[in-house]
């Protein structure tokens, strides 16, 4: 479960925040994470809840955005949904496509309280 390490990080960076930018708490954390990322929101929410106890983040709420897959399909020209990586077009099912979003994992915005 590398979602242990990556809210880990998270902590970090929000804690790092704080400091720099001079708040003491954080009442929301949004994150995006897309489809194709390999990381599963609902692990990300699990590990948050434990590791950000005892941190500028304890009892914030975390706001994840899930980032829908699309690529764009060097065959028939268009941007089009994909399930998977590897996905076939949609529409031509042509195999040449070149993810265009959902591989995000970002610290979109925090509320400090």
């Amino acid at each position: 479960m590398h979602e242990m390490s990556l809210t880990e990080s998270l902590i970090e960076i929000v804690a790092e925040t704080a400091r720099r930018e001079g708040f003491d708490r954080v009442a929301v954390v949004r994150l995006e994470i897309g489809a194709l990322s390999h990381v599963s929101p609902e692990a990300m929410e699990f590990c948050f809840s434990a590791v950000a106890g005892g941190t500028v983040a304890d009892g914030a709420e975390l706001d994840i955005l899930r980032i829908p897959a699309k690529a764009w399909c060097l065959d028939c020209a268009r941007e089009v949904p994909i399930a998977e990586r590897y996905d076939p077009c949609p529409h031509c099912g042509g195999h040449q496509l070149q993810p265009t979003s959902g591989e995000e994992l970002k610290l979109k915005e925090l509320e400090v309280a």
